[in-house]
């Protein structure tokens, strides 16, 4: 997770969506001086000073990522793929994101092989979308 934490640290803030039980890029990048907040639909327990709030990115509180940088999701699944996406846009910022195994990228999106074999996919607009 080093080269994924290093990438995401060029950035000021990141909502990392969905972070269930897995806080280590969060908390490492907040140790690097990156705004981070964490949500999840279900409580969770982060470390400081990883902020946390409980929010359903299918049916979003906007508030909770306006000003972010970035939304990323680490193994996001292709059902929650556009909903980051559509989030993301609606607060202007980037939206990134690895998959889980042979999982589908199912939203326009660039791929970059980071070292140590991680891939991450970044959204753009495709043909038809704004």
């Amino acid at each position: 997770m080093t080269a994924l934490v290093t990438r995401l640290s060029d950035v000021d803030s990141v909502v990392e969506v969905g972070v269930g039980n897995r806080h280590d890029v969060a908390v490492d990048l907040a140790e690097r001086g990156v705004d981070v907040t964490a949500t999840d639909i279900r409580e969770r327990s982060v470390p400081d000073p990883v902020a946390f709030v409980s929010d359903d990115v299918t049916e979003p509180t906007l508030s909770v990522y306006e000003g972010a940088d970035v939304l990323f999701a680490r193994n996001l699944p292709p059902e929650l793929q556009r909903p980051v996406r559509d989030v993301a846009r609606r607060v202007g910022a980037a939206c990134w994101f690895t998959t889980l195994g042979g999982d589908p990228v199912v939203v326009p999106a660039e791929a970059e092989q980071l070292p140590g074999g991680v891939v991450l996919y970044r959204a753009v607009d495709g043909p038809g979308q704004r």
